[in-house]
């Protein structure tokens, strides 16, 4: 499953126990966004999407967050709470990361064995 994302906004569907939630998305994929991230920022409205990555740092970081790391077909294969100045752990199967504030995936769903959908706002190219 090739997947080729723009920078940009999106939706994530977390599909869980609870049914469906949708969540707002910034998508990171190039260099440069996935670089970038969260780092100094004070909140996030929803996830962020790091892709592709493997693994994540919270260096210069200002919060806490959550780190879900999703194979490539979009499963959820691990979820962290990493607090600033933490390197994370690569995880050897993960193709994308998933970052959000602390303590809100799990109000969501977002836990290791759940499924998400991605749905890109960006326009392909005219």
């Amino acid at each position: 499953m090739g997947r080729q994302w723009r920078d940009g906004r999106g939706g994530l569907v977390v599909h869980g126990e609870r049914g469906d939630i949708s969540v707002p998305l910034e998508i990171a994929s190039s260099y440069r966004a996935r670089t970038r991230g969260l780092l100094r920022r004070d909140s996030v409205d929803g996830a962020m999407l790091l892709t592709p990555a493997g693994g994540v740092h919270t260096f210069r970081m200002r919060i806490p967050i959550d780190v879900a790391y999703l194979d490539r077909e979009l499963n959820v294969i691990a979820v962290r709470t990493m607090k600033p100045g933490r390197l994370g752990r690569p995880r050897l199967r993960s193709r994308h990361v998933l970052e959000a504030e602390a303590g809100v995936m799990a109000g969501w769903g977002l836990v290791t064995g759940a499924r998400v959908t991605v749905i890109s706002a960006a326009r392909p190219p005219a």
